[in-house]
């Protein structure tokens, strides 16, 4: 059976964290714990960080894996982390809301383009650092299909 792409296990609402490194390990450790990335896939995250920033602009980052880290992915999943505090990912760029990405095959593709759907609209990216449940999170998501 395939695992649900979004699910309240895949969401850390309120994290404390102080880097960009720490605060993409977290989000990519939630896909390790849930099944959905073999540990190699962090190393990947943190490699495809080093090459271009996954910053998008309003307080939102969407790290995910390099084309090479496609082979530690056992199925399609996302982790969504926010920080009220706020991470810097440099140059005064400060993320709240981390959106981790693992996609098999060419699925990273629609995930992103919902993803860049629903975080379109400023509000809805209010909404996501204002939820005090899972499901809030959850709900938004599904909206868009």
């Amino acid at each position: 059976m395939t695992k649900q792409i979004l699910s309240p296990a895949t969401i850390d609402l309120h994290a404390q964290l102080t880097s960009k490194e720490a605060a993409i390990r977290h989000t990519g450790q939630i896909l390790v714990d849930q099944g959905y990335v073999n540990a190699g896939y962090i190393d990947k995250m943190l490699e495809r960080e080093a090459v271009t920033s996954t910053f998008m602009g309003n307080y939102v980052a969407i790290p995910h894996g390099t084309e090479e880290g496609k082979k530690e992915i056992k199925e399609t999943g996302i982790s969504v982390v926010t920080v009220p505090d706020g991470v810097d990912f440099g140059g005064g760029n400060i993320v709240k809301v981390l959106i981790g990405i693992a996609g098999k095959g060419d699925e990273h593709l629609e995930i992103l383009s919902k993803i860049a759907i629903i975080l379109s609209e400023e509000v809805n990216i209010d909404n996501i650092l204002e939820a005090t449940s899972k499901d809030e999170i959850i709900s938004l998501f599904n909206e868009v299909n």
